[in-house]
C-alpha cells in the first residue's frame, strides 16, 4: 500500500496556485488522482479551460468560485464539474483559500487555445 507523507508529497506551482499530489498512477493509484489546491488571495489571470473526466471539487477553506459565473462556495461544500463544462477556479476572499480536488486517473485538459495537455499532477 502506498503512503505518501505530506512532506514528501509532489508540488507543484503557478501563479496563484500550489497543487500538492496526494495520489496519481506515479504514485501507486492506478485510477484515481487526487490533490490539495492552494489558492493565493487576490485575482488570478487564467482563461477557463475544460477536462475530458468529471472533476470533483471539496471546498476545505476559504471562499471559491469553481466555474465561470458559478455559485460561491465555502468550507464544507462540494461541486461535480461534468466532463466538458468549463473550469475557472477563483479565490473570493482575502486570504488564502484550499480544495481537494479528485478526478479519474489519466484525464487530459483542453486550454481555452485549444492546446490539449495532462498536468503533471495526474501522471
Amino acid at each position: 500500500m502506498p503512503i505518501i507523507r505530506a512532506a514528501e508529497a509532489p508540488q507543484f506551482d503557478l501563479p496563484g496556485a500550489q497543487f500538492t499530489v496526494l495520489a496519481a498512477p506515479s504514485l501507486g493509484s492506478e485510477g484515481l488522482c487526487t490533490w490539495r489546491l492552494r489558492l493565493a488571495a487576490g485575482p488570478r489571470d487564467d482563461a477557463p479551460h475544460t477536462l475530458d473526466r468529471d472533476e470533483i471539487f471539496m471546498v476545505l477553506s476559504g471562499t471559491v468560485q469553481i466555474t465561470p459565473g458559478g455559485e460561491k462556495l465555502g468550507a464544507g461544500d462540494a461541486a461535480v464539474v461534468p466532463a466538458g463544462e468549463p473550469i475557472q477556479v477563483r479565490n473570493l476572499g482575502d486570504s488564502d483559500a484550499e480544495i481537494h480536488v479528485a478526478i479519474t486517473a489519466g484525464f487530459t485538459g483542453t486550454m481555452a487555445d485549444g492546446t490539449t495537455v495532462q498536468p503533471p499532477w495526474a501522471k
